[in-house]
Parts: structure tokens; C-alpha cells; sequence
């Protein structure tokens, strides 16, 4: 039987090569996307109206779509989703209608995105008849982003040691009054950035706005909640399969822009949980 030191060793070095083998194809997807899109990254590229059937021009309708299926997803899932997640957390007993719940709230999140479309284009498009616009596509992702800032809130909140709430229980404040002043301020690093994560899945998901929102191609910007919308996801998709002898350059730039973002969109929920997390006292 070998040493001690010598199985550590090994389990050290075998637990660094899977991390590696995690890593590297990521990596690996970053590189060829930055090396082959980023000679079509310029101001005009990111500001201009696509021209000559999306094979010249920009593509700002699409970063413009996306903005607005984001923020219209983000307004209806927060608040919502936080709602949920303090019934949940603070008022609910454990039942096995509490359980139920929080089980089919995460089976929810396990529900192919291409599912989610079909559900909005049956609810919000064909029954409520908000057409194929930017509201039926934002709340389709809005529920599709649900579960997740449901669990992350959830966490954030059974994360607040009980001590904050008896203390202030103690000191006759209300219920409501102690999750707003001594459990949701210690918990608001978690809830936005379950919500960010959220958010970057919104805005690289194709399937449900293909069926509520997305446009083939729109030479001007959306001006009200009830039109149809280009997207980076869908724009990026028709660009690859629809369009003809489009310049490889500009399928790669349009790839980047939306990694980008999807990106920023997470370093920003990783720096937003650092921050928060060192002024905890706990």
C-alpha cells in the first residue's frame, strides 16, 4: 500500500488534469471565436442597420432586440421570483406541499428551452394574442429564468443566520419588517446573481424566441412593446443557415458580440457576490 503523501500526490495531480480537461475546451471555443470574429468588431459593425440582406451593414436591431427581451424578462422574473422565494423561505412550513413545490420548481429549470417556446407561443401569442412581439418573448423567457432566481434567492435567504431574525423579533419588529431590514440586505449578493446568471441565459437562448418574438430581418429599431424584434441568438442562427454567401468574418463577429456579453454578464455576478461577500460579518 503506498504512502500517504504519494496518494495525495496522485490525487492532486489527477484532480488538476480534469480541471484542466473542464477548462480547455472552453478556452478552446473562446480563442477560435475571438480569432475568427474580431476583424469584423468596429463601431460601424455595432451601430449600423444590417444592409443587402444582413451580408453587409451592422447588426445593432439585434443588440438592440436582445437589450429589450432581457430587460422585459428581468422585470417580470425579479420581483416574482423574489416573492416566491421569501414565501418559500420565511413563511412556508416543511409540508409535503412546500416539498412539492420546491421539487417542481427545479424540475422547471431542467425543461428544454425549445418547451418554453412552444408554451409562450401557445399562452402569450396564440391565447392572449400579443402576437409575435417583444412582450410575449420576454415573459416566455421571464418564466424560463424563474427557477433560477427562485433557487438562487432561496439560498441567498436560508444563508442569513436565524440569529438576524430572532434578534429583530426580539426587538418587536413585524415579520415583513425583518426580512426587509435584517434578511434581504445580507442576502441581496445571492439574489443578483442568481439574477445575472439568469440573465445571460436569457439573452443566448434561441429556441423560445423563435417562436414569439424573433424576426427574420428588420432594417429599423423596435418602437413599442407589441413589435417584432431581431435577437443576437436568432440573428446569429439565420445568418448561419438562411442567408447565403455571407462573409465568414461577420457570422464570427456576430458569435463574439453575444459571447461578450453573456460573458460580462457573468463576471459581473462573480464580482457582484465578491464584493458582498467580504463585507459579510459571518
Amino acid at each position: 500500500m503506498g504512502s500517504p503523501k504519494l496518494i495525495q500526490r496522485f490525487a492532486f495531480t489527477f484532480l488538476l488534469i480534469a480541471t484542466l480537461l473542464v477548462i480547455l475546451p472552453v478556452v478552446m471555443v473562446i480563442v477560435f471565436i475571438v480569432k475568427n470574429g474580431i476583424g469584423a468588431i468596429t463601431w460601424e459593425f455595432l451601430t449600423q442597420m444590417p444592409r443587402s440582406g444582413m451580408r453587409a451593414g451592422g447588426i445593432l436591431p439585434a443588440i438592440v432586440g436582445t437589450f429589450y427581451l432581457v430587460m422585459g424578462a428581468v422585470l417580470f422574473a425579479l420581483p416574482l421570483g423574489l416573492m416566491a422565494a421569501i414565501y418559500l423561505s420565511e413563511y412556508s412550513k416543511d409540508s409535503w406541499m412546500n416539498r412539492a413545490v420546491r421539487l417542481a420548481i427545479i424540475n422547471l429549470a431542467g425543461v428544454p428551452s425549445v418547451v418554453f417556446g412552444l408554451f409562450g407561443l401557445a399562452l402569450f401569442v396564440n391565447f392572449f394574442k400579443f402576437g409575435a412581439s417583444i412582450l410575449a418573448g420576454s415573459l416566455t423567457l421571464g418564466i424560463m429564468i424563474l427557477p433560477v432566481i427562485i433557487t438562487s434567492s432561496r439560498e441567498a435567504l436560508d444563508s442569513v443566520p436565524k440569529s438576524f431574525r430572532e434578534v429583530s423579533l426580539s426587538l418587536g419588529a413585524t415579520k415583513l419588517q425583518t426580512i426587509r431590514h435584517a434578511v434581504l440586505p445580507h442576502a441581496l449578493s445571492g439574489i443578483l446573481t442568481g439574477t445575472i446568471l439568469g440573465v445571460g441565459r436569457a439573452a443566448g437562448e434561441t429556441a423560445p424566441i423563435l417562436f414569439t418574438v424573433a424576426a427574420f430581418y428588420l432594417p429599423r429599431l423596435p418602437r413599442g412593446v407589441f413589435d417584432q424584434a431581431m435577437a443576437l441568438p436568432y440573428h446569429l442562427y439565420v445568418l448561419s443557415t438562411q442567408v447565403p454567401n455571407v462573409d465568414a468574418k461577420i457570422r464570427y463577429g456576430t458569435a463574439l458580440v453575444l459571447l461578450t456579453i453573456v460573458l460580462l454578464m457573468n463576471l459581473i455576478a462573480v464580482t457582484i457576490r465578491s464584493h458582498f461577500r467580504s463585507k459579510k460579518k459571518w
